[in-house]
């Protein structure tokens, strides 16, 4: 092959990485009652098991691009699918609770070392006038996979076996690593760094980012500030996130270089990356959410909807990338579109009630397909138009750092809304039962489809009526929390269109000028 063409090999080799890595989190989150089965862990255990995958995600997307620049490209991005593969396929094969909290350590490390490295490759290996081709590919770990992972959930957990959960990644990394030792270039590592490790800053991003994301995803479980460890891991990161930066802005090899963020377009596109990531859950995670706990669904049931998203942005992602390649196309107006299509599909969410079923979701849904395409592409084009390659390790830090973190954000807000919003229902339901309680006892005609759970003589109308009783309640409740979730899912979108109209400047697709000499 022409040597000029084989980094585009390595280019597809992290592409496959990353999909595999990202499966790897998204797959085992939406698998989790059937893992806890399997490995015989409780529920506490069990969201200590998802939490460390996050918390090691966000270390690893921290020092992802430092390490690659340091061993090199291929060295590094070699490294990281043998890391992937170790964890993924002993994880099934053990029940000592230590080993597997170490062994999802490692799984969540290699998670972080991947996603970043699609960036730095695709910025380094692509000219600019295919740029937003291979950024189309990175948008695929924003976009596709995400959606994509309940059909595996389905696949692995109702068809086949829970063990598959792992184990599915074990033949995409193999193919990554091989297409990686043949497509990424060979080059001499730069161990020199090692002399100017920021060590400060290492130290810092791990105890500050670390007790963040654990703090956010565990609080809720703990009753926030009235437990003496989320007290603890609010001050560390309260203490070590702000001497970070401070010790980032002034260091000779930084890992962040947050210098970046006085670029408008930049800063924008880091910011909203974040948000965005938060708003996407309105297209995968709350609908599973609603079907499984209201409708009763398997995720085997669940898969149609999330993959129908998924398979619109196959379509609309590259078809983006062509749109926005047109110098009279305004990414701005491409960006304001696609929160106008998101905006609508929550808004259309609102109304959903207990009879909604998968059927009710697939017109929202495909509002949901075209807004998110529209709204990542335009997103990374003018957050990384003005790139240099030197400064794609820097850049794929500060984005994807914030985007690990999202996902820690996105589980405090579900889980605050259920706390917050769930338990008001939950009282204002069961307040209107006590102040009407006479329509709990049976009359005489009473409707067959909605049954009084007690007979006239206080009795219960039948073995376990009282136990449905309160699982209708339950429900009811979880559906008017799931309508807030997407009234604040709407509040927030409104939030980025007021940033794509002030904070972004005009971005012209990438050209390559040739100076006569």
């Amino acid at each position: 092959m022409d040597e000029k063409k084989k980094p585009l090999v390595g280019l597809a080799g992290v592409i496959t990485l990353a999909m595999a890595t990202e499966l790897n989190d998204q797959v085992s989150e939406q698998s989790m009652p059937d893992i806890s089965g399997g490995l015989g862990m409780s529920h506490d255990p069990g969201t200590w098991f998802s939490s460390l995958y996050v918390s090691a995600e966000v270390v690893g997307m921290s020092l992802s691009p430092w390490l690659a620049v340091t061993f090199t490209l291929r060295r590094f991005s070699l490294v990281v699918p043998v890391l992937a593969m170790i964890a993924s396929s002993l994880i099934p094969l053990t029940d000592n609770l230590t080993l597997l909290y170490g062994l999802r350590l490692f799984q969540g490390l290699s998670g972080g070392f991947a996603v970043p490295l699609l960036m730095t490759t695709a910025l380094r290996v692509l000219p600019p006038p295919i740029r937003l081709y291979g950024l189309a590919a990175y948008a695929l770990t924003a976009t596709f996979f995400p959606n994509l992972s309940t059909s595996f959930a389905g696949l692995w957990t109702d068809l086949l076996d829970w063990r598959f959960v792992f184990w599915q990644s074990i033949p995409l990394c193999t193919l990554a690593l091989l297409l990686l030792w043949y497509g990424m270039p060979r080059e001499a590592p730069k161990y020199e760094r090692f002399r100017l490790f920021d060590w400060r800053g290492f130290l810092l991003v791990l105890f500050g980012m670390g007790a963040l994301s654990t703090m956010l995803q565990q609080g809720d479980r703990f009753d926030w500030f009235n437990s003496p460890a989320i007290c603890v891991m609010g001050l560390i990161s309260l203490v070590c996130l702000p001497l970070f930066v401070l010790n980032e802005w002034f260091h000779p090899l930084p890992l962040f270089r947050f210098q970046l963020l006085g670029r408008r377009n930049f800063a924008y596109g880091a910011t909203t990356l974040l948000v965005f990531i938060i708003v996407s859950l309105s297209s995968s995670s709350i609908p599973a959410e609603f079907l499984q706990v209201v409708a009763g669904y398997r995720p085997e049931q669940v898969y149609l909807i999330t993959l129908q998203v998924a398979c619109m942005q196959l379509v609309m992602l590259p078809l983006m990338a062509v749109l926005l390649n047109k110098k009279w196309v305004d990414s701005r107006i491409v960006s304001l579109l696609g929160m106008a299509f998101i905006l609508t599909a929550c808004i259309g969410n609102t109304f959903v009630t207990s009879v909604w079923n998968r059927n009710e979701f697939y017109l929202w849904q495909t509002f949901q397909g075209l807004g998110e395409a529209m709204i990542v592409m335009p997103l990374l084009m003018m957050s990384t138009n003005a790139l240099i390659p030197a400064e794609g390790p820097f850049a794929s830090a500060l984005v994807n750092t914030p985007r690990a973190v999202a996902e820690a954000v996105g589980i405090w807000l579900l889980q605050l809304m259920h706390r917050w919003r769930g338990s008001l229902h939950s009282d204002r339901i069961t307040d209107q039962i006590g102040r009407d309680r006479y329509r709990i006892f049976q009359g005489e005609n009473p409707a067959f489809q909605h049954q009084a759970p007690l007979l006239p003589n206080g009795m219960p109308r039948a073995p376990g009526s009282l136990e449905a009783f309160r699982a209708q309640v339950a429900k009811q409740t979880a559906v008017l929390t799931i309508s807030d979730t997407f009234f604040v899912i709407c509040g927030i979108v409104v939030f980025l269109m007021v940033l794509v109209l002030t904070l972004p400047q005009r971005t012209y697709p990438p050209r390559i000028v040739f100076v006569k000499k």
